[in-house]
């Protein structure tokens, strides 16, 4: 909970502003979902980035698979290699739960997001659909 505020400020730079008025209520049921994680990367006490993930059962095949949900690292730090060490990381987790595959759905307009996933293997698949509820 003492990373909501930065976390917040990270979602900002993301392009979801306003956070700040329910981002802790969000860590709490995020981090208390068995099939959630939240991940920060620290250094020198300054949260620098984090990726949420989920694992999801599925009924057509044997094992879960894994959904980036949110992937984020402060302007000024990427390069580092800090998103690569969070998405490592992620793997690590999915290849432990038995996942068999790992998503992530990224807007057209995040052009560098893109380049950044297919460097680490990821391809695009033909469509995803979207019906919004409010």
């Amino acid at each position: 909970m003492a990373d909501a505020d930065r976390i917040s400020d990270l979602l900002t730079q993301l392009g979801y502003p306003g956070t700040e008025l329910f981002i802790e209520n969000n860590i709490v049921e995020l981090n208390s979902h068995p099939d959630a994680e939240l991940i920060v990367a620290v250094e020198n006490g300054d949260v620098l980035g984090f990726i949420s993930i989920h694992f999801i059962p599925q009924i057509a095949l044997p094992g879960p698979f894994a959904r980036i949900s949110y992937l984020c690292v402060d302007e000024g730090d990427q390069g580092r290699g800090i998103g690569t060490h969070l998405e490592s990381y992620c793997e690590h987790l999915a290849r432990d739960r038995g996942c068999d595959r790992i998503e992530v759905h990224c807007h057209s307009r995040r052009k560098k997001a893109h380049e950044f996933y297919y460097l680490r293997g990821y391809e695009e698949s033909p469509k995803y659909l979207l019906k919004k509820l409010n």
